[in-house]
């Protein structure tokens, strides 16, 4: 990934966790009946795996820009965190509040319309795009 890529992943970062916490996910037996869907319940390796799988591998989260986020979303009362032990190791899950689900829903927003905003700004005139 580019440098300029990391620049503009710092700014979107919060926006991306509390999409994918905000997504419902298929449930494992141990979550909840199997075949229903539950909110997004993800722990740290987890969500770095489906960026980088719905990137094609164009972001790859590292640990040390993910952590620090899900604190301060913890910090700020937007996350709730469950440990269990899985195969022998505890492992911290992540999940929304309702307020994060508000916040996840704003954010999401915010984020299409400043995108929008953007293709506005860049879009080229006619007379300077280039021919093919």
């Amino acid at each position: 990934m580019e440098s300029s890529a990391s620049e503009f992943l710092r700014g979107t970062l919060k926006t991306i966790i509390l999409k994918l916490l905000a997504e419902p996910r298929p449930s494992t037996s141990t979550q909840t009946d199997a075949g229903s869907s539950v909110p997004g319940r993800m722990y740290g390796y987890e969500i770095t795996q489906l960026v980088k799988e719905r990137t094609q591998g164009q972001i790859a989260l590292s640990f040390g820009a993910l952590y620090p986020v899900l604190h301060k979303l913890e910090q700020e009362g937007l996350l709730i965190t469950e440990t269990e032990e899985v195969e022998g190791r505890l492992r911290k899950y992540y999940s929304l509040t309702p307020q994060g689900n508000e916040a996840a829903v704003q954010k999401v927003s915010d984020f299409e319309r400043f995108m929008e905003t953007m293709r506005q700004l860049l879009q080229l005139p006619m007379q300077l795009a280039p021919s093919h």
